[in-house]
């Protein structure tokens, strides 16, 4: 799948999201560092979002399952613009 970069008003419409559903309200620094250079994959942003709540991967499978769900329907959502973008 091809991706862009995301915008960060893209990152941070996901960021807002994980707040909003699911508590993961991360600090303004943090923040600001995903929107800066937010990782590039679903797995690995997922990772660094429960990391940055200071949670470990294993303390709750089904809440860093949902988490990935979110991420990952934003991610597909960036690579879907990319063809537009382009004028494909």
């Amino acid at each position: 799948m091809d991706r862009r970069d995301p915008q960060p008003s893209d990152v941070q419409r996901l960021l807002d999201e994980l707040c909003i559903k699911l508590g993961f309200c991360l600090p303004p620094e943090e923040s600001l560092r995903f929107r800066e250079s937010p990782p590039r994959y679903p797995d690995s942003f997922t990772d660094a979002v429960v990391e940055a709540e200071r949670m470990s991967n294993t303390s709750s499978r089904d809440l860093r399952r949902q988490v990935r769900v979110i991420v990952d329907q934003h991610m597909r959502r960036w690579a879907r613009t990319t063809g537009h973008s382009a004028g494909q």
